[in-house]
C-alpha cells in the first residue's frame, strides 16, 4: 500500500508529499514505514523544489530546512502568515484576524523584552564579567519558545532570567575559573549564605550576588502567586547545577576521561532543564508541588528531552569547547571509549538526536500523569534546542547567522495589516 501511495505522490502531488514529510517527523520507534517516508519525501521534494512556483516553493524550502513539528510554534506562525497571504485560496477574514493576533503578541513581547532588558542592564555584568556571554535576547527567545501565549508573560520573563543566570554560571566554570576557585564557588553555593562570599575572588562575588538577587526575586514572586512551595526546589536545582558544572571542570582540568555514560548522567543536569522548569513555576497556575516532584523524579520524557538537548548542544559546541585540543569534550569521551573517529562520533551523535526525537514524541503522547501544558513545555524545550543548535552549530554563542532571523520573526518583523 505504501509503495503504491508513494508512486502516486512522487509523480503528481507536491502538497501531498509535503504533508507526508511533515507528518513523518512525529514518528516514534518501530515506525519503519515513516522512516522510509522521510527519506522518500525529502528526496522528491528536493528534486522538484526549483520547479515549483511561489508560495509553494517557499513552503517546501522552509520545510526542508525546518520540519514544522520540530520548529518553534511562534516562529513558524510568522513564516506561515507571509505564505498564507499569497495563497489564492486564502480566507481574507481569517488572515486579518491572524495578523491582528500576531501583532498583539509582538507588541507584548517587545514590552516584556524592555522589562527584562532593564533588569539585566541594572547588573552591568557586560562590564563587570566580560568573559560571560551577553545573550539576554536569545534567552528571552527560549522563554517565548516554551510558552508563546499572552497569559504566560511571567513564564517567559522567568525563563529569560534563569537562562541568562545559567549561561553566566556556565561561562564562569567553563571559561574563566580555576579549579580551586570553582571548588570554592560550589562550596559557597551549597551553603547558600550571602555572608560567606568573603572567601570568593571579586568576580565571583559579583556573580554570586547576581544569583542571590534572582533567588530573592523568585521568593517574592512565588509568595505573591501562592507558590512558596517551589522556593526550596529552585534553590536546590541551582546548587545541583553548580555541582555538575564543577564535575565537568574537574574532568577537563585533571584530564580524567569519564565514560560516555558517566558524562550523560551529569549532562542531564547541565542541560539546565531542572533549573529552567522550576524557575517558571510561579507563572504556571496548574503547577503544584506534586508536579515538581514528578519533574525531579526523572520521568522518561524529562530524561529524553534533556539528553536530546545535550546531544544537540554537544554537536554544536564541541569545536568551541575543545579549544584547539586543549580541553576534553564529550566527543573526546566517545572517541576514546569506542575507538571511533571524529566523523563516526559526530554521525553517532546525529543518530542519537533522531532517537531522542522518537523518545520525546512517544512520551509526548503517552505522558498523562501531569497537566498537558507541562508536557507541551518539554516538547517546546526540544524544539528551541533544535533551532539553537541547528546544523550542528553553536548558534547561541554565535547567533547572527541562524538565531538572528529567528529573533527577528517574532520580535522585529512587522505584520502589515
Amino acid at each position: 500500500v505504501f509503495d503504491k501511495f508513494t508512486d502516486y505522490l512522487s509523480s503528481s502531488d507536491t502538497e501531498g508529499l509535503l504533508s507526508l514529510y511533515e507528518a513523518a517527523h512525529a514518528r516514534i520507534h518501530g515506525e519503519g514505514i515513516l522512516e522510509e517516508a522521510v527519506a522518500f519525501t525529502t528526496h522528491h521534494l528536493t528534486r522538484v523544489l526549483q520547479q515549483l512556483e511561489s508560495p509553494l516553493k517557499e513552503k517546501v524550502k522552509r520545510a526542508l530546512e525546518q520540519a514544522l513539528h520540530r520548529g518553534v510554534p511562534i516562529i513558524e506562525t510568522r513564516f506561515y502568515l507571509s505564505l498564507y497571504e499569497r495563497d489564492e485560496s486564502r480566507d481574507e477574514l481569517l488572515l486579518k484576524l491572524a495578523k491582528y493576533n500576531f501583532s498583539f503578541l509582538q507588541n507584548l513581547y517587545r514590552k516584556e523584552l524592555c522589562q527584562v532588558s532593564r533588569w539585566w542592564n541594572n547588573f552591568d555584568l557586560k562590564t563587570k564579567l566580560p568573559y560571560a556571554r551577553d545573550r539576554l535576547i536569545e534567552c528571552y527567545l527560549w522563554g517565548v519558545s516554551i510558552h508563546f501565549e499572552p497569559q504566560y508573560s511571567d513564564v517567559r520573563i522567568a525563563v529569560a532570567k534563569s537562562m541568562q543566570m545559567v549561561s553566566t554560571m556556565d561561562d564562569t566554570y567553563d571559561n574563566y575559573a580555576t579549579l580551586e576557585e570553582a571548588d570554592l564557588l560550589t562550596e559557597v553555593l551549597e551553603r547558600w549564605d550571602i555572608n560567606k562570599i568573603d572567601r570568593l575572588p571579586d568576580y565571583m562575588k559579583i556573580f554570586y550576588r547576581f544569583v542571590m538577587s534572582i533567588y530573592e526575586d523568585y521568593e517574592r514572586e512565588a509568595a505573591k502567586q501562592g507558590k512558596s512551595f517551589a522556593v526550596p526546589y529552585f534553590r536546590e536545582t541551582v546548587k545541583q547545577l553548580g555541582r555538575a558544572y564543577n564535575q565537568e571542570l574537574k574532568w577537563v582540568m585533571e584530564r580524567e576521561m569519564p565514560t560516555f555514560e558517566e558524562y550523560f548522567k551529569n549532562s542531564v543536569i547541565t542541560s539546565c532543564i531542572y533549573v529552567m522548569f522550576t524557575a517558571l513555576v510561579p507563572g504556571m497556575k496548574s503547577v503544584t508541588k506534586e508536579t515538581i516532584d514528578w519533574l525531579l523524579s526523572e520521568p522518561n520524557i524529562v530524561i529524553s528531552t534533556a539528553r536530546m538537548g545535550r546531544h544537540l548542544e554537544d554537536l554544536g559546541s564541541h569545536e568551541r569547547e575543545n579549544k584547539g585540543g586543549k580541553m576534553l569534550t564529550v566527543v573526546d569521551c566517545y572517541m576514546q571509549q569506542h575507538g571511533a573517529s571524529k566523523q563516526e562520533t559526530l554521525a553517532k551523535f546525529a543518530e542519537l538526536v533522531e532517537d531522542g526525537w522518537k523518545n520525546v514524541n512517544t512520551e509526548w503522547v503517552a505522558t498523562t500523569s501531569v497537566a498537558k501544558e507541562m508536557v507541551e513545555q518539554l516538547l517546546n524545550y526540544a524544539r528551541i534546542a533544535e533551532v539553537t543548535y541547528k546544523n550542528s552549530e553553536d548558534n547561541y554563542t554565535n547567533p547572527d547567522k541562524v538565531l538572528g532571523p529567528q529573533i527577528a520573526a517574532p520580535f522585529v518583523d512587522p505584520v502589515v495589516i
